[in-house]
């Protein structure tokens, strides 16, 4: 808002009265309900190149790359929300880590977060300068500060006991997220998981883009297939008919890992579990209210991965 001339107070990270004010007259100079909130229409008037909340993950195309199509599916059963609105997750620190951002909740805590603002700052300083405004200087000093200072600042900016991000910060790390930018670093990174997919595809002999979106999702939501697990997930194979149709062996046997790693989670959590993996084994389903469609919404097909 200084950028523009609306604001003429203290960079403090403060949403107070004379920002708010400054919000409203932008609100009003765009033809915006002056209500001092920046909302989804306010971002996007700030952001004019950004991509919109809202967008919804529909029909995504077989051609997508499959590491695209798996964090897409995964991202929207973490947040609720298609693309890009599922890139630019955000929490607070619920669970000691500071802030959680992205798609599979990268984070301060872990040190996984950082180094991807560092590569955006070093890639594309001029998003992230439209993005942050005058509050980039404090995204600066904090990367350059031991982890004990980092959680400190990330703490600072957001309401303790909700773990909510004050604003500006959350407007502005969602902004962040529905970047083509940031989304291209999101999917960079998310190479690890992937190839992590694969190992454990070939670990339990299933082939298809629908056995590496449910290894992704293991992944990223339970972290792998422990020893007795497996030994669970051998004896069903062995059940499986000689004869049957290479398919629908593949099908049966995502639906055992489905199933036993879902048996295998914390007992609250069990139902929850095998509804999101059985959505994937089976090619689509609800879970948390939503119907998913595999091939039709994430071009994740019953076909051999390639």
């Amino acid at each position: 808002m200084s950028e523009l001339g609306l604001y003429a107070g203290s960079q403090d990270n403060i949403f107070g009265a004379g920002v708010q004010a400054a919000v409203k007259a932008f609100q009003q100079s765009n033809g915006l309900a002056a209500d001092g909130v920046v909302g989804a229409q306010t971002w996007a008037a700030l952001f004019p190149g950004a991509a919109t909340a809202g967008a919804t993950t529909a029909g995504l195309s077989p051609d997508t790359p499959i590491i695209q199509r798996c964090l897409a599916l995964t991202g929207t059963f973490e947040t609720s929300m298609g693309i890009p609105d599922c890139y630019a997750g955000l929490a607070g620190d619920f669970d000691g880590q500071g802030i959680s951002f992205g798609v599979v909740q990268w984070n301060i805590g872990q040190g996984t977060l950082q180094p991807m603002l560092a590569e955006m700052l070093a890639q594309h300083p001029d998003v992230m300068a439209q993005v942050f405004q005058g509050n980039l200087a404090a995204i600066q000093s904090m990367l350059t500060q031991p982890l004990a200072a980092q959680l400190a600042w990330a703490r600072s900016i957001q309401d303790p006991a909700r773990h909510t991000l004050f604003a500006p910060w959350n407007g502005m790390f969602q902004a962040l997220g529905r970047t083509p930018e940031f989304q291209a670093i999101e999917v960079e990174h998310a190479n690890a998981i992937h190839q992590a997919a694969v190992g454990l595809c070939q670990r339990f002999g299933v082939t298809t883009e629908r056995a590496l979106a449910l290894m992704f999702d293991i992944r990223v939501q339970n972290g792998s297939i422990g020893a007795a697990t497996e030994a669970l997930i051998r004896t069903d194979y062995a059940a499986i008919p000689a004869d049957a149709a290479p398919m629908d062996a593949e099908v049966a046997k995502l639906r055992s890992i489905a199933n036993r790693r879902a048996e295998a989670s914390n007992p609250q959590y069990v139902e929850d579990v095998r509804a999101r993996k059985l959505a994937i084994a089976n090619g689509g389903g609800t879970v948390h209210g939503r119907v998913y469609d595999l091939e039709g919404q994430f071009g994740i097909r019953l076909a051999v991965a390639t």
